[in-house]
């Protein structure tokens, strides 16, 4: 028991162990399998596919006619004619269709990162109940044997009629108690184990290892609250669409504007049967430029305005997101605040609950007497040995959804 106070006492400390990077290895493996995470990244590729899409110019025309009855012409009979002909776009109108799929394919990008700081933080908390489970797991073993040494205790003192049966009897029903506990965590460990398996999508009875020690120290902010919500990626993305809005909107008023043609038309043109004449018999080319009238004005007003509509929606989700963040924030560092008073409180009154049952057992070896007081002392050992591992769980957890929610991890590539 001592040596479980000893180690529990390290978890404040800060020491930290070559297996506390294991929940990093585990972090990597996730981000390289998870079906859903590498399904945001395809969106993010599909996105970029789009840029040489709207950047390309028409196809161009290419038309044949050939005349079933020939059209006499004073230098001959047109017999067929082939035309080539190329539309562009008013000036800029094909720039500002790029910007539009890049700043979207940047916005997807964020949103690929966003789902890769969400699923760290959906694998740390995963990760931090199993660790709950295994140290609860090595409490209640190391109650049982100090269990079943008082029970041999007890039973010597009644075999010499130095205590009553009752002491043997509360004994059997605390060891009881605790192995149906053991049995419940055994239980447990397998769902813990999966979830956290198929976020790895892996096969769910894999082994996972989990760290013996954790540190917890007091959270450093590197910068001011509004700063550290800015680098949120889902904030980036935001940005980036409004970005996306306003060339759209450069779009909708370019495409109102004339579309330029320019085309050649080759005729081919026969022996004139009749006169001789200069150029007979030759064939005819013909340079053409061609305008396009925007005439219908609805459509291209009503596009300037859904962009425009657009833009002040993902100005509202911005600034609610970043409400939902900052409320996130302050309770998430509250969280991390009162569970690091939590485990100082538990620390010290393990040590204080340790002193009183040793004088407990002490006065219990000489006098036979108070041995359902010893008893009642252990139960407290172990409900705040218990409590601090809880904390420890916890406060993990809510560094965890600190570094999601300022997004620690987004330049981690």
């Amino acid at each position: 028991m001592k040596k479980l106070i000893t180690i529990i006492i390290l978890f404040l400390s800060g020491i930290s162990v070559v297996q506390a990077q294991t929940l990093d290895s585990y972090l990597e493996m996730a981000a390289k399998n998870n079906p859903g995470l590498q399904s945001k990244y395809k969106e993010f590729e599909a996105a970029l596919q789009k840029i040489p899409q709207v950047n390309a110019l028409p196809d161009p025309s290419f038309s044949f006619g050939y005349f079933l009855s020939p059209v006499e012409t004073r230098v001959g009979p047109q017999r067929a004619k082939f035309s080539l002909s190329q539309m562009f776009p008013w000036f800029g109108t094909l720039e500002a269709k790029g910007d539009v799929a890049a700043l979207m394919a940047e916005a997807k990008y964020q949103s690929f990162l966003e789902a890769r700081n969400k699923l760290y933080f959906d694998v740390a908390t995963a990760y931090f109940p199993l660790y709950e489970l295994q140290q609860t797991q090595k409490i209640e073993r190391e109650n049982l044997e100090i269990l079943e040494s008082y029970k041999t205790i007890a039973t010597g003192k009644f075999e010499n009629g130095a205590s009553p049966m009752v002491d043997v009897l509360r004994v059997d029903i605390m060891l009881k108690e605790a192995q149906t506990s053991l049995e419940i965590l055994n239980k447990k460990k397998h769902m813990l184990v999966s979830t956290f398996n198929n976020l790895l999508n892996r096969d769910e009875n894999e082994d996972v290892i989990v760290s013996d020690m954790l540190p917890a120290t007091a959270v450093e902010l590197e910068a001011a609250k509004d700063a550290l919500l800015l680098r949120n990626p889902a904030i980036n993305a935001f940005d980036l669409k409004m970005k996306a809005s306003q060339a759209n909107e450069i779009v909708a008023q370019k495409q109102g504007l004339p579309n330029i043609g320019v085309g050649l038309d080759y005729v081919v043109v026969g022996e004139s049967s009749g006169m001789s004449v200069a150029d007979a018999g030759k064939d005819a080319l013909m340079p053409m430029v061609s305008v396009s009238i925007p005439l219908f004005r609805k459509k291209y007003k009503a596009a300037e305005k859904e962009a425009q509509f657009m833009q002040e929606s993902y100005t509202l989700q911005k600034e609610n997101a970043l409400n939902l963040l900052s409320s996130e924030f302050d309770r998430t560092l509250f969280e991390i605040s009162q569970q690091l008073e939590l485990l100082k409180l538990y620390r010290a009154q393990i040590a204080t609950t340790q002193q009183s049952l040793n004088l407990l057992f002490s006065s219990y070896g000489n006098s036979g007497k108070a041995f359902e007081e010893v008893l009642r002392m252990q139960q407290k050992l172990l409900q705040y040995e218990k409590l601090m591992v809880k904390a420890l769980a916890q406060y993990h957890t809510a560094t965890a959804r600190l570094d999601y929610i300022t997004a620690k991890n987004t330049n981690n590539e």
